[in-house]
């Protein structure tokens, strides 16, 4: 049996079920809120690509190495696609991360809600030891988001990956690990409920 199953995770500002190739139509006008493949820094399939791309990821699914999500804004819309990825089962390790938004949520409650959601159910359920969160140097607002969890920096893996348009990747690795999460579960959810709007 797999670590990671597919399953809904539910909470009052977002969704997260299984992608699912049904889900193309409503991936591809959350993509064009904001016309998210052309930044240059993190990849977001164009509109003609997104079957591919929920092709490929299901493929890694189907492999054990990656768990997608379609993601639903409170009112259920779909808003944009995360993944548990770079499963470890062995060292109950993974990572948070192939994720995007729409423009309309980000900087919303969105983003918060998933992380809760997908940290509670890696750490409580899954009883993982750590998870983990990359992105490009040059993606600061990723990497303020991802600082904002309570994540802590890693390192830097310099020229790690080449880039879609030729340019070398310096990928910025953040953690957060079991015995953190606890005070990372009840920041998270004062950001999302008692925080001041």
């Amino acid at each position: 049996m797999p670590w990671l199953e597919p399953i809904t995770l539910r909470g009052a500002h977002a969704r997260l079920e299984p992608l699912s190739p049904d889900h193309a139509d409503g991936l591809v006008e959350a993509a064009k809120d904001g016309e998210l493949w052309k930044l240059w820094y993190t990849f977001i399939p164009r509109p003609e690509d997104m079957r591919k791309e929920i092709d490929r990821r299901l493929g890694l699914q189907a492999a054990g190495s990656m768990l997608p999500f379609t993601v639903f804004d409170a009112s259920a819309t779909i808003s944009g696609m995360t993944t548990y990825m770079n499963v470890d089962a062995l060292n109950r390790r993974v990572e948070i991360g192939s994720t995007w938004y729409a423009k309309r949520v980000q900087r919303s409650a969105v983003n918060t809600q998933c992380k809760l959601l997908l940290l509670t159910h890696a750490f409580e359920a899954l009883d993982c030891i750590a998870v983990e969160f990359r992105t490009h140097f040059f993606n600061h607002q990723s990497r303020r988001g991802i600082e904002r969890l309570g994540a802590k920096l890693d390192g830097v893996l310099r020229s790690h990956q080449i880039a879609p348009n030729g340019t070398l990747r310096d990928t910025v690795v953040y953690s957060i690990i079991a015995s953190e999460w606890p005070t990372v579960k009840a920041h998270l959810t004062y950001q999302l409920n008692e925080k001041p709007r």
